[in-house]
């Protein structure tokens, strides 16, 4: 398993090359446009040429973006969720053009509190998205990430999730979902040990499938599991503990994807300091 952070890319990207290489990250995530609009101006085709280059150049693993939090493809408010597709089929047509492997996007909150119609919504607006930006021809996947359960949020748990994608119909190769830990713990989904990885692993194989695993986001949980509390704690310092990670990091049937921190703190120390704590647990599988 490959392990990275989401970074900065407000000082362009040389700098968020230079920086990914600095803290030791072997993968990255950033924000392919401002989390808090709608729409950016657009991507400089030349620079995201030399961007794709220079992550070559220095050996560095997949890019990922991550959308706005704006983007609510569950709604019932017809204006938001044609807002919300728009929204989505330019975030993952700027990740294509950066050459990155994946796209995470929230799906949004369901105040109707019905899941069949949820699903139905959700899964016609994965299918526009990746229509209009012809996800088809390229490979980056559009991956759908879990939430902690706290209010009206839909896609908690991996049957949610798996459903919109088996409503969506879309195949692997341009659907997948991104597991993050935090929301995981904090919904319930305990992550704090080995048996609870390998009941996860089965229940997200049994409703996801294990092959729509395209990335991990590695962060620990402040509040305790079940408090559906989104609270990210740095590795090891929070209720899933460093027993959690080691676990994750040595379930053999999650294979060879990343494992992305989003952490609290002052950069560079808090990428530097959380993957060098993944990094020493990695090294002691199979000890």
């Amino acid at each position: 398993m490959l392990i990275g952070a989401h970074v900065s890319a407000s000082g362009g990207y040389d700098k968020v090359v230079e920086y990914t290489t600095s803290v030791g990250a072997e993968c990255i995530q950033l924000f392919a446009k401002s989390p808090r609009q709608w729409r950016g101006p657009a991507i400089d085709h030349d620079a995201a040429a030399r961007f794709r280059a220079l992550r070559d150049e220095v050996g560095l693993g997949p890019l990922f973006t991550h959308t706005a939090y704006l983007i609510n493809i569950s709604t019932e408010d017809d204006a938001l969720w044609e807002k919300s597709v728009d929204a989505l089929a330019e975030e993952i047509a700027r990740g294509i053009v950066l050459g990155a492997a994946g796209v995470v996007s929230h799906i949004g909150n369901d105040r109707t509190q019905d899941p069949e119609r949820a699903t139905a919504r959700a899964a016609e607006a994965v299918n526009r998205a990746l229509d209009r930006c012809g996800a088809s021809d390229h490979d980056t996947r559009l991956l759908l990430e879990n939430t902690a359960g706290a209010g009206t949020t839909f896609g908690s748990t991996f049957e949610q999730l798996g459903a919109v994608i088996t409503a969506s119909g879309a195949g692997a190769d341009n659907l997948g979902i991104c597991l993050d830990t935090c929301h995981a713990h904090a919904f319930g989904i305990a992550l704090d040990s080995a048996e609870g990885w390998q009941a996860a692993v089965a229940d997200l194989d049994r409703h996801v499938g294990i092959d729509r695993l395209g990335l991990i986001h590695a962060n620990d949980c402040m509040f305790e599991a079940g408090s559906r509390r989104d609270r990210h704690a740095w590795i090891g310092e929070g209720s899933i503990g460093s027993a959690g990670f080691s676990a994750m990091l040595c379930v053999q049937e999650i294979g060879p994807i990343c494992a992305i921190t989003e952490m609290p703190g002052e950069a560079p120390y808090k990428d530097e300091e959380n993957l060098r704590r993944l990094r020493i647990l990695r090294e002691t599988c199979g000890d």
